[in-house]
């Protein structure tokens, strides 16, 4: 009897094919990939984000597509105590402890927005608060560099951030008034806390084309939201956004 060798090659090349899809069934289904962020509380809220995404934050002319989408990614539940998580999507900041508040969602998005930025910015955060503006940083960028003042929310921030996969993201216990040298000069520079003044080691510390977003004004003062650049010859130029509310910054800025 004759073999037809082509007709024998065909078919062995068919089984293989037929085998490696069996594998890669058995392998979808039994699989499941490790996930470092927890996902108990989160899968029931993705609705939540991007009906927050939707009619807090792109309502009010955010555009960034990338901004939006870290604004969708980032569980905020997650960086509020347990009794607000229910709270968590709401168009409002809420206590985390110290005195301390994070803010609402639709200034976390306009003052990261107003950074511009750009995969592989170095950008520094001074007020790190619950860790959220951190996050939806480093959706961006693996460059984060973030300060706390207070040293227990600092602490549980830096715990938080790593435990939800924000492994890139470096949390320093510091006086966030004289900035980060170390790791300067910074393509942004968000300041979460208000000041009286512009902190003049944050000038110096961001690049030239950089951009800074920072509340300022008094403890008992209007606040307003500035968006500071420094072009490529080092002049400074400001820009008043508009009317905000910020815990105040403390240490070196209420001396």
């Amino acid at each position: 009897m004759l073999i037809d060798r082509r007709r024998v090659k065909r078919l062995a090349i068919v089984s293989v094919l037929i085998l490696a899809v069996m594998l890669a069934l058995v392998i979808v289904l039994v699989w499941q990939p490790h996930v470092s962020r927890p996902d108990h509380r989160e899968k029931p809220r993705v609705e939540e984000r991007a009906r927050m995404v939707l009619e807090q934050i792109a309502a009010r002319d955010v555009r960034d597509a990338r901004v939006l989408d870290a604004m969708r990614d980032v569980p905020r539940h997650f960086f509020v105590p347990e009794k607000y998580a229910s709270s968590a999507y709401s168009d409002r900041p809420l206590p985390i402890g110290k005195g301390q508040t994070i803010s609402q969602p639709f200034i976390v998005a306009f003052m990261t927005e107003l950074l511009d930025v750009e995969p592989g910015d170095r950008i520094l955060e001074i007020g790190t608060g619950s860790g959220y503006q951190a996050a939806v940083l480093a959706e961006l960028t693996p460059f984060v560099y973030t300060i706390e003042i207070i040293e227990e929310l600092g602490e549980q921030a830096a715990a938080r951030l790593e435990e939800l996969g924000y492994e890139t993201v470096e949390v320093k216990i510091d006086d966030g008034y004289f900035g980060w040298e170390e790791h300067a000069p910074y393509d942004g520079i968000i300041v979460t806390c208000a000041a009286g003044h512009i902190p003049p080691p944050l000038l110096e510390q961001l690049k030239p084309g950089g951009r800074m977003a920072i509340p300022v004004g008094g403890v008992y003062e209007v606040q307003y939201l500035v968006l500071v650049t420094k072009d490529e010859e080092g002049r400074i130029r400001s820009q008043t956004l508009l009317p905000v509310r910020f815990v105040p910054m403390t240490g070196k800025a209420q001396g």
